[in-house]
Order: C-alpha cells, then sequence, then structure tokens
C-alpha cells in the first residue's frame, strides 16, 4: 500500500475536482425514486470576488449538499449569478473614467456594450473561485438575472402585478444616491449615525397687515408678544430652509398661539410661510416649532399633502441647488450649507447651535450620504404582497435557524412599507413601460406627472400618441435588482415559460418545442419548493422576504421550507471585515498557501449556529492541521499493512475485543451525533463530534492502542473506520477525504463506490458488546485521561511516573493484560500494584491511584495548586455573575448563553478536581 509522504492540496485538488466535473457527479435530474434537495445559491454580483463571507456562506451550503447527496436524496445546488445594477454600473465607470471619460459621452447604447463586454470578461470569475473553493453546484444550470429567459421572468412578473393594481407610478419623496443619480429604496439607504449640528435659527415674524387680518381664535398683535420679531426653529439640515413652504406647532403647544395672529418671513428667501397646526409634531424637538421642507423631507411631504402646502425642489440630482434656491443656484448642498449659514450668521439670525447625532441614510453602494427627494418613481404595494408571507412564517411552514430571526422577519413584514422599484440607471432590466417622446426627456418637465401618458406592454406598442402622432418608447429607468432576484428560487427553474403557455394574448412568446415546455415543467414540479436558504443578515429584508412574497404572488406556494441565516465575519477584535479597514483575511491566499479543505474545516468548526464568525489568520492552522493529521494517520496505517504483510479483501468485523468493540461503539455515536445536528443544521456541532471522533478516539487511542499488536484483525477494523470517517468528514473536506478514499480503492482488494461524492453516508453497525467488559474499558480510558490531567494541574509535563495502583487482583489483572499500552498513553515509568495507597490521587468505583513523588518537595506542587485554585474560582465567579445578569440573558444569543453554560460546567469540574488533588497532596 503506498500514499505520498505529504498532501500536496494544489496538486490534489484541481484534479480531483475536474474529475467530478468530468463524471458529472453534480447534476441533478428529476427522479420520484429519490426525494429532492434543492438549494439556489444566493447568486454573487457579477462584479464579485470570493470575500471570507461567500467562503462561509457557500461551504454551509455545500456541506448541506454533500450530506444530502451521500443520504441518498436528489440533490441541486442551483447556481447563478447576479447583474448587481448599481454596483457593476460604478464599477465600468471607474474603468471609462480611467480613458477621461464619463458613460454620458458614449451614450446608453454604447455603454450598455461595455457592461456587456465587462460583464462577458469578468462575471464567472467568482464562479471559478467557487469551484476552487469546492462547491458542488450543477453548473450546466448556471444562470445570469438579466439572460434571456430570466428577463422574460422579470417582465412578466411586473406586468402580472401591474394588472392587478400592486404596482404603480406615484411623485413620493424617496432616498436619492447624487452619486448614482437614482432613487434608492429603504432598506438599501440603511441608516448610520453620524457627528452633526442642530442649528437654532430665527425667523423673522411680521404683523399681519390689514389685508390679512386675525382669524378667529386668534391672538391680538396688541397682546404684545409680537415684539420678539422672530421664532427659534431647530434644523440639522439648513440647506434645505430654502425649500421650505409653511412653519408647523403642535395644537397643544401655548408658546407659540401668538403666530396665529403673524406672519412668519423665510429668512434669506423673505418668502412668507403658512402656519399649519398638527398633533404629528413633537414638543419636545428644539423649540416645538419645526419648519416644513415638502420636497425634502418624507415627515414633511405627509404634512404637505394633509394641509395642501406646496412643494418646491430645489436640488439638482447631483445633490447641487437648482434656480429654486436663488444665489446658491450651483453649489453643492454641503458648499451650500455652510454659505447659508454665513449668511445667516451675518444677518445674526442663528440663536446657536449644539452638537448632535444624525441617523442619516446612506447609499449601501457608495456610501453617499442620500438625500431625501421628490421624484416620480414606479412603487409595488407590497401590505397584500406581505399577508400570505407572515402567515407562512407564524404557522411554520417556513422555520428560521436560529429561530430568533422569525421575530424580526415579522417584525418588519407587519411593518412593511411600499417598496420603490424604479432606478434611474442604465444597467438593468427596463420597465415594460413606454411613452411617447413628446412626454419623455426634458419634454416630461412641460407637462404635470399626472398627466403624463404611458402604456405597461410586453412589447412596443403599436399605436401612436394621441397628443403628436409619434411612436412610444421604452422609459429610460430599469427596475431595482431585487425585483429579478426575489424570483430566483422558481424564474431560475423556467417559470414563467415552464406552464408552456403565453400569459396574455399581447405577449408574442417564443416558440418552444413540446420536449424543452416539458423538461422545464418538470423541473419546476420536481425541485420547486426547494428545500433550505442559506444567508446572511444583512439581506433578510433586501431578499429572503421579498423571495416569500414573490413565491406566494406566482406560485402559491412557499419558495423554501427552512432558512439558515449565519452570523458576519469579523476580526478576532470583533470588527467587520472590511478592505477599507485593512482587517480581511483573503479565502484565495489561504486556499492558495493551505488548501481548500482547511479553509472550509476552519470555518465550520469556528462558525457556531447563527453567531458571528470571529477570525484570524491562526484559526486556519487548526484545518491544515486536522487535515496533516488525517494524511499521516491513513499514512501510518498503510506502513502497518506493508509491514505486517495483511491483505486487506475484506472489511468484515468478525472478532471484536473490547478496544474494538469500544471504538465502534464510539463510531456508531459519532454516526448518530453527526447526522442529527446536520440534519438540524447544527453544522458546527456536527464538525465538532466528527473531528473528537477522528482525531482523538480514533488516532490518539484506538491506533495508539493498536499499534503495537497490529493484527489482521485490528487492520480490517481501523480501514474499515478509516472509510467510514472519510465519509462522516467529506461534506466538510472533499478533496482530501476523496484522495484517500481513492487511495484505499487503490491499495485495498475491496468493492468501494466509484466516488466517495457518490457514496453512501455511513450507517451504525450492529455490535453486541460485553456491557461490563465495554463500561470496564471506558473507565480505564477515562482514568488515564485523569492521569494526564493530574500530570498537567501538577505541571509535570511529559516526566515519566511511577503509577501505584490499588484495586481487585481481578482488575490487577485486566491492567497487566492492557499494561503495555497504558505506560505508554499514561507515560508512566512503571506500575505498582499494592493493597494500601499512601494518599490517593485519584479515585474510581474501580480502582484509586497514586503518583510515587517521594523524590519531589510537595509544598511546590501545593503552592501552585493553590494559584490555580484561585484563578479558576474567579473566572468561575465572572461566569456565574454573567449567566446571573438579566441584560446578558435578554441580549445574548441562545448559542452564546449554551456556550456560557458549558463552560461553568468545565470550571466546575476542574475547581472540583483541582480542590480534591490539593486535598489529597495536602
Amino acid at each position: 500500500m503506498d500514499i505520498p509522504s505529504k498532501y500536496n492540496p494544489q496538486e490534489v485538488e484541481t484534479k480531483i475536482y475536474g474529475q467530478w466535473l468530468d463524471k458529472g457527479y453534480f447534476h441533478a435530474a428529476p427522479n420520484h425514486a429519490k426525494t429532492p434537495f434543492t438549494i439556489v445559491i444566493p447568486p454573487p454580483n457579477i462584479t464579485g470576488i470570493l470575500h471570507m463571507g461567500h467562503a462561509l456562506n457557500n461551504t454551509i451550503q455545500d456541506v448541506l449538499i454533500r450530506y444530502k447527496r451521500m443520504a441518498g436524496f436528489e440533490t441541486l445546488w442551483m447556481p447563478g449569478t447576479d447583474h448587481a445594477g448599481i454596483a457593476t454600473q460604478n464599477v465600468v465607470e471607474k474603468d471609462l473614467a480611467k480613458e477621461g471619460l464619463k458613460k454620458d459621452d458614449l451614450g446608453r447604447q454604447a455603454f450598455s456594450e461595455r457592461l456587456w463586454a465587462w460583464r462577458d470578461k469578468y462575471g464567472s470569475t467568482i464562479l471559478q473561485q467557487l469551484k476552487n473553493l469546492g462547491a458542488s453546484c450543477d453548473w450546466e444550470r448556471t444562470r445570469f438575472t438579466m439572460d434571456e429567459a430570466y428577463s422574460e421572468a422579470v417582465k412578466e412578473a411586473f406586468i402580472r402585478l401591474y394588472e392587478k393594481g400592486l404596482i404603480y407610478r406615484g411623485e413620493y419623496i424617496i432616498n436619492w444616491c447624487p452619486r448614482c443619480k437614482t432613487a434608492l429604496s429603504d432598506e438599501e439607504a440603511a441608516r448610520k449615525e453620524i457627528n452633526g449640528w442642530l442649528y437654532y435659527i430665527k425667523y423673522p415674524v411680521r404683523p399681519k397687515t390689514k389685508d390679512h387680518p386675525p382669524q378667529s381664535g386668534e391672538a391680538s398683535p396688541k397682546a404684545g408678544r409680537l415684539k420678539t420679531e422672530y421664532i427659534v426653529v431647530a434644523t440639522t439640515r439648513p440647506e434645505t430652509m430654502l425649500g421650505d413652504t409653511a412653519l408647523a406647532i403642535n395644537p397643544k403647544d401655548e408658546r407659540h398661539a401668538w403666530l396665529k395672529s403673524a406672519k412668519i418671513i423665510l429668512p434669506i428667501m423673505e418668502r412668507e410661510l403658512t402656519l399649519v397646526e398638527d398633533e404629528i409634531i413633537d414638543l419636545a424637538f428644539g423649540t416645538g416649532a419645526v419648519k416644513v421642507t415638502p420636497a425634502h423631507d418624507p415627515v414633511d411631504f405627509n404634512l404637505a399633502k394633509k394641509h395642501n402646502l406646496a412643494f418646491i425642489n430645489i436640488m439638482n440630482d447631483d445633490a447641487t441647488l437648482n434656480q429654486n434656491a436663488g444665489e446658491f443656484s450651483g453649489m453643492d448642498r454641503f458648499e451650500a450649507r455652510e454659505a447659508i449659514l454665513a449668511v445667516l450668521e451675518e444677518e445674526k439670525l442663528i440663536e446657536k447651535k449644539e452638537p448632535y447625532k444624525i441617523s442619516a441614510g446612506h447609499c449601501y453602494r457608495c456610501h453617499t450620504i442620500v438625500e431625501p427627494r421628490l421624484s416620480l418613481q414606479w412603487f409595488v404595494n407590497t401590505k397584500p404582497l406581505a399577508q400570505p408571507a407572515i402567515k407562512a412564517v407564524e404557522e411554520e411552514k417556513i422555520k428560521f435557524y436560529p429561530e430568533r430571526w422569525r421575530k424580526v422577519y415579522l417584525n418588519w413584514m407587519n411593518n412593511i412599507q411600499d417598496w420603490c422599484i424604479s432606478r434611474q440607471i442604465w444597467w438593468g432590466h427596463r420597465l415594460p413601460v413606454w411613452q411617447c417622446k413628446c412626454q419623455t426627456g426634458e419634454n416630461s418637465k412641460l407637462v404635470h406627472p399626472e398627466d403624463l401618458n404611458y402604456i405597461v406592454s410586453r412589447d412596443k406598442p403599436d399605436k401612436k400618441c394621441v397628443r403628436c402622432n409619434s411612436e412610444y418608447e421604452q422609459i429610460p429607468d430599469v427596475l431595482d435588482t431585487w425585483f429579478s432576484s426575489w424570483l430566483w428560487p422558481f424564474a431560475t427553474f423556467g417559470w414563467p415559460r415552464a406552464s408552456c403557455k403565453p400569459q396574455a394574448a399581447s405577449h408574442k412568446q417564443e416558440s418552444l418545442k413540446p420536449e424543452a415546455c416539458s423538461l422545464q415543467q418538470k423541473d419546476l414540479d420536481y425541485f420547486y419548493p426547494t428545500s433550505t436558504l442559506v444567508t446572511a443578515s444583512e439581506i433578510l429584508f433586501f431578499w429572503v422576504a421579498r423571495m416569500i412574497m414573490a413565491g406566494f404572488e406566482f406560485m402559491k406556494e412557499i419558495p423554501f421550507k427552512d432558512v439558515i441565516i449565519h452570523g458576519t465575519v469579523r476580526d478576532e477584535r470583533g470588527i467587520k471585515m472590511s478592505k477599507s479597514l485593512g482587517n480581511i483575511i483573503d479565502p484565495l491566499e489561504i486556499i492558495e498557501k493551505f488548501g481548500a479543505d482547511p479553509l472550509r474545516f476552519s470555518l465550520m468548526l469556528t462558525a457556531s449556529s447563527g453567531s458571528d464568525v470571529y477570525l484570524s489568520d491562526e484559526k486556519f492552522l487548526v484545518g491544515r492541521n486536522f487535515c496533516n493529521k488525517i494524511w499521516n494517520a491513513t499514512r501510518f496505517l498503510f506502513l502497518k499493512i506493508n509491514d505486517t504483510g495483511v491483505r486487506i479483501d475484506n472489511i468484515n468485523i468478525d472478532a471484536l475485543d473490547e478496544i474494538d468493540t469500544w471504538v465502534l461503539d464510539e463510531l456508531n455515536n459519532s454516526i448518530c451525533k453527526a447526522t442529527a445536528h446536520l440534519d438540524n443544521y447544527r453544522i458546527n456541532d456536527a464538525t465538532k463530534v466528527i473531528y473528537e471522533f477522528f482525531w482523538h478516539t480514533f488516532c490518539d487511542w484506538y491506533i495508539e492502542i493498536i499499534k503495537e499488536n497490529f493484527t489482521p484483525d485490528k487492520a480490517k477494523t481501523a480501514i474499515y473506520i478509516l472509510l467510514n470517517a472519510l465519509k462522516l468528514l467529506h461534506p466538510f473536506i472533499p478533496f482530501i477525504s476523496e484522495e484517500i478514499f481513492q487511495s484505499i480503492k487503490t491499495n485495498c482488494e475491496l468493492t468501494l463506490e466509484e466516488s466517495i461524492t457518490v457514496a453512501s453516508w455511513p450507517k451504525t453497525i450492529k455490535i453486541s458488546p460485553d456491557v461490563k467488559k465495554l463500561e470496564e474499558f471506558k473507565a480505564l480510558i477515562q482514568t488515564i485521561k485523569d492521569i494526564r490531567n493530574i500530570k498537567t494541574d501538577l505541571g509535570l509535563g511529559a516526566k515519566k511516573i511511577i503509577l501505584a495502583v490499588k484495586t481487585s487482583d481481578k482488575n490487577a489483572a485486566y491492567w497487566r493484560q492492557n499494561e503495555n499500552w497504558i505506560k505508554r498513553l499514561a507515560q508512566a515509568q512503571r506500575i505498582e500494584y499494592t493493597g494500601l495507597l499512601s494518599r490517593t490521587l485519584y479515585k474510581s468505583e474501580h480502582w484509586g491511584l497514586n503518583f510515587l513523588l517521594e523524590d519531589i518537595d510537595t509544598s511546590t506542587f501545593l503552592k501552585s495548586l493553590e494559584k490555580k485554585i484561585k484563578e479558576t474560582e474567579n473566572i468561575l465567579k465572572r461566569t456565574k455573575e454573567r449567566l446571573a445578569n438579566e441584560n446578558f440573558l435578554t441580549c445574548a444569543s441562545v448559542e452564546v448563553i449554551a456556550q456560557e453554560k458549558e463552560k461553568l460546567t468545565q470550571l466546575s469540574t476542574q475547581e472540583k478536581r483541582l480542590k480534591e488533588l490539593y486535598d489529597a497532596l495536602k
């Protein structure tokens, strides 16, 4: 039997992945003899390069897919990429800038060609990197959110929603990115706290003229209150005051009742403002009087609609001020802010300013501070769509792992806002909306928005405009990227073509061969609903919630049964990894250095269910060392088989002594635990179980025990365990497990599956142990573990000891029978059997032990133990306090609390052991 002395991942991984692809192991097709298990990949952006978040997310998916494939399911992992509208356009615009060009210099058509050329060149980069990671996707099915069939699905979804009255056009305050020059949804404009100022500005107040006498119930000017001559208004955005059309107070605020008999003047612009009273005004904010800027604030927008106020837009789409801003026209918004403040300061109209924490929306792509802006956009009425999506989660038709995300999801869905789906960029799906030239571009500014006629149609309308007799043109807006990706679970399977029926008479659908229609329909019927979705919490609202709504709206059922939300990747200090912070760990560098398996295994061992993942370079040494351990253990067994001349032509487990029975019992337990953990998406727990079994039970104990008594039966048992351990490990470390599996096939005369990728998941073996002997052997193993712990506690390290054992004659005979390996593993120079111990350092129901330490000063041990006991007590105290802290129990995740409880148990055991040892020595 032969195996190289060292494992070379770079050489092995490329070779093995190519073999998997050639054999078609990842391809799935409807097979009614099997239960389907389907995952649709969260499609990475075509701009993407594999980062550690991708590595974590896709390793979790691959573990589940490989496990289910081995467990007998028809597994499909659907791959693909997202066109990523704003992100991709930004990247290509940066490339153009290097040539001294802007997209407007090229025009839409030429720029679109550049975008597609960029996609063709770089768009599949991340898919190749996922292959390097070992992802077992069905690559034959790779989809792109702007491929022809998928684009048809997007158009169909828009039209169906429009025809149901769920898509509408309206002029509302939206989040506007002046850098990307497009509208953004609320979810795309995440709020971040920034340091700012709250400015207290004096608005002049003048008596009403004879033409404007006090209204009924107003205070008389003679009351003397008007001598103040101004009202103080607080704002964090003084530049927007140029668009003020009113001042608002709370009707219950008696401080400002005097304003009813006066007229309020907008500083600088000298425009009279309307006074409105509304209970929405917070009496505690600023002075209780607030400026109303309907075109630049969502709250003010609603106030203006309610009170029929005027709308004055003062900004261009690049956040420079327009002609409505008077002398400040052409200035950038922040430049204008300083200029306006300077004028107000000069006119002594600033009372004061205070530091203030501002919650400002930021563009999720370029991180520019967004501007609330009045704009004509397209929206989805989401409330009707949300109802079945809420019910499905409440009735547990869809489950979240960890369960705490259920509450987060339901809270958002129950407070869902309409979704702004139009974007003013060039890369994406054009809205299937058509207008005449006389109502688009610059001409649209000549017509009131309500008069802008449009046609929603799958194809270009064949009629002409009633105004100018011109042809209709498609509007320039594109759809929000998420409007295409919310269809991902079913559009990837051919919807709406799968039905092979036109959706409307006007739909000139491309003709499909009957067999093609049949194939698409079979795929959709068999693989949908999908089984599991694996994603990050950041896109719970962007994507997950919307996919659930789309599933019910277009497929009338859930899109997936289970949602796994994994944590965020952070550095060892707990800071989220970011290029700008310089704290990223590049997974491609880890793969290049150590191989894909160490990366995958380290991530799964570190990533506790749903908790954030804290990484450092050293964490990946764990995976590397484990892979080396597997390789070296295999090589050791092969060498022993060669040395002893054992022939491995079958692995029937026949003659079993207590050592074999014990290790097979441990294997059975590990199979059961790992299977249960994987079935419940506790991948981290499954990883730990398999790791503990292979490294400690199999290598540290079984191989160490049998290596000096390597009989043919022991060799067969060892190979049997190795094969089953490799199968348990395969979902986590697919490359090295395949390489060793093939080595066993080559070197042993065994009938095995063609590849471990398509091998069966391990099953427990039926053994009939002598329970008493098995328990006795377990007690012996535990005793040696405790001897090692005592040596560590006493600081003896690798020093060989003399063991004194007090036990029955029968047990003494058992010890003598196994004495060679007991001495080796306990690092004992010799073992003495006695009827009396001078002291008992260790005691079990079977035997008592003492270390013969006469030549060593016991007081040294006592001082060391006193220190360790004190340290343990302090940590134990802090852990108890943490678990008694209501704030910790409320805020911490279930997993973190469980870890603290496990830590408490371990510390309590350690404290008890140290004190017993101290008492015995004393």
